[in-house]
């Protein structure tokens, strides 16, 4: 017992906001994310320090679930950004750099934080009533009968991507086949609710982005010598019908539950197994099945069997791809061999093989298609892992917006925006307000100020070449103007569109720089909408994904402020 260390006392932290270590890591974390913003964000290779996977990226999903963080603040807030990640897969890093900005720029100005808390919340309703207005002029409707907006936004999330390393070909091509799956999988008629079906990834590293395209149904993975050519498989009324097995067909006893088992001399179990699996063969023939599919294993013996009668068979196809199968084909998945219903069975409309060396496929086609496979290639793993996971996104935001069909400005132009909406609209903001928030108008101003420039700064994050960054008065978007060309007296003569590319340099614009340190200029009215919203090659966010990580970054950052003290076990 003498060996028994003594128990420590938990550790006590009072005003951690006040401590030099928090603002140091929260500014290194800050600096970490914002090197990684917009498409030319820097790529970060992170792995555990004791070897192993590697990761190369610029994602918030990635970066986050691979960096680690010790302090509980720093935990808060990371834990915060991955929450709304995995329910929107979009926004994250503007998230995580909005809610560094409005901690730091909130601490600078020394209030209370229960009065900053306050007045935030409500420049965040201001903020929010805005965006789900129709005056909202940074707001976009995608029209579902136009495919233009959705090619935007699908190139807009895979450009932002450079880990990717993709061309502008590529993401053409990749921008039209995510489109084209995703359409797939949209329910051609609709009576109450609509379902959307599932896009299938099938992984091909080692091969050109080009070679990447979509199949309707379902690609199974075979070997080269599986099948005759031509494929010699049996129909009914010009259908294939499938059965599905959850269990295993190999023949062995690892099906068979737990207990005692009487065995009579003589009598082999192993065969016994066997003729039973017979038996489920002679039954599928007879019933007319055309495709048999397992989860697991198939007995060589059964599977030859079945061949010769014209029954194409297919093992090993794993637990992820049973619930599309199911889905696509309306079969059940039967999981005894020993007994089973014909209503289990489904149709196909047809089956038939297909190559993409050194792979083999059999390509299941389906009555209706709600399910597809994606071929996704790229050039090595790393390379492909990172576009697996911005297609991912991709295909979340597409499902997001055809539930709320809208769209942001991207490029920083909906941040700069917002700011200068904000700005104007608190210039005058009468005196029962400020005695309904319990503040005073310096005070009122003072945040109003440190939200719309941590805003701002996150439209600043975009620029990773020590250029300058703009915003006009007229519209309030964001302009990249490249460094070295603080001084030029007519500004436009750098920049032909604006961050989203909805306005060009035609137009005679004011301009003022986001990086001044001199307080910025009220617009003088509210900001304008932009003559045209349409306009190929916009740059654009996801309606959906920008709302929630705003709302998410303000109480994040209200959350931290408020937090008075840490209480630590270090046992």
């Amino acid at each position: 017992m003498s060996r028994v260390e003594a128990k420590k006392p938990s550790l006590y932290i009072s005003e951690p906001l006040s401590e030099d270590t928090v603002h140091r890591s929260l500014s290194v974390l800050s600096g970490v994310l914002k090197s990684c913003y917009g498409p030319a964000g820097r790529l970060k290779q992170l792995h555990n320090g004791v070897g192993g996977y590697v990761c190369t990226t610029s994602q918030s999903s990635a970066v986050l679930r691979c960096l680690s963080v010790s302090h509980p603040v720093l935990k808060v807030l990371t834990a915060s950004v991955q929450n709304h990640v995995s329910h929107f897969s979009d926004c994250g890093l503007f998230t995580a750099i909005l809610c560094c900005n409005l901690i730091e720029n909130f601490k600078r100005i020394n209030i209370l934080p229960y009065t900053v808390i306050k007045i935030s919340k409500y420049l965040l309703s201001l903020c929010t009533d805005y965006l789900q207005s129709e005056a909202c002029a940074c707001r976009v409707p995608v029209d579902f009968s136009n495919l233009e907006t959705l090619f935007c936004l699908v190139r807009s999330i895979l450009t932002s991507k450079p880990a990717c390393m993709l061309r502008k070909i590529e993401v053409d091509h990749l921008t039209r086949l995510t489109v084209k799956a995703f359409l797939l999988t949209v329910p051609c008629h609709v009576e109450t609710s609509a379902v959307l079906g599932k896009c299938v990834i099938v992984p091909m590293k080692g091969r050109g982005v080009m070679d990447s395209t979509v199949f309707p149904g379902l690609l199974l993975e075979t070997t080269e010598n599986q099948f005759s050519k031509p494929l010699s498989i049996k129909r009914t009324s010009g259908m294939v019908k499938v059965a599905l097995f959850c269990v295993s067909m190999s023949g062995d006893l690892s099906n068979l539950d737990e207990g005692n088992i009487t065995v009579h001399h003589g009598i082999s179990l192993e065969m016994s197994e066997l003729d039973q699996l017979f038996n489920v063969g002679k039954q599928l023939v007879n019933d007319g099945i055309g495709l048999v599919v397992c989860q697991k294993v198939i007995h060589p013996s059964l599977k030859q069997y079945l061949i010769e009668n014209h029954v194409v068979t297919v093992d090993r196809v794993g637990l992820p791809t049973m619930e599309p199968l199911s889905k696509m084909t309306g079969s059940v998945p039967i999981a005894s061999i020993h007994s089973f219903s014909p209503s289990c069975y489904g149709s196909l409309k047809d089956v038939c093989t297909v190559s993409f060396a050194p792979k083999h496929f059999v390509h299941l086609i389906p009555n209706d298609t709600l399910i597809c496979s994606l071929v996704l290639c790229n050039r090595n793993e790393t390379t492909w892992d990172e576009l697996k996971r911005a297609y991912e996104t991709a295909e979340h935001v597409l499902q997001l917006t055809i539930k709320e069909p809208l769209a942001l400005l991207g490029g920083g132009c909906s941040e700069t925006h917002l700011a200068s909406y904000i700005r104007y609209k608190t210039r005058d903001v009468p005196a029962s307000s400020f005695k309904a928030i319990d503040c005073s108008r310096t005070q009122f101003q003072l945040v109003a100020d440190a939200f719309c420039r941590s805003l701002e700064l996150v439209a600043c994050s975009l620029n990773h070449d020590d250029g300058d960054v703009f915003t006009d008065m007229a519209y309030g978007h964001c302009w990249l103007v490249p460094s070295g060309f603080s001084f030029v007296s007519n500004w436009s003569d750098l920049v032909s569109k604006c961050g989203c590319g909805i306005n060009d340099n035609t137009q005679n614009l004011n301009w003022r720089v986001l990086q001044s340190q001199f307080s910025s200029p009220v617009l003088q009215s509210c900001p304008k909408e932009p003559p045209v919203k349409a306009a190929d090659f916009l740059t654009l966010d996801c309606f959906a994904a920008k709302c929630s990580g705003l709302q998410v970054a303000v109480e994040t950052a209200n959350l931290i402020l408020d937090i008075s003290c840490i209480i630590e076990d270090q046992n």
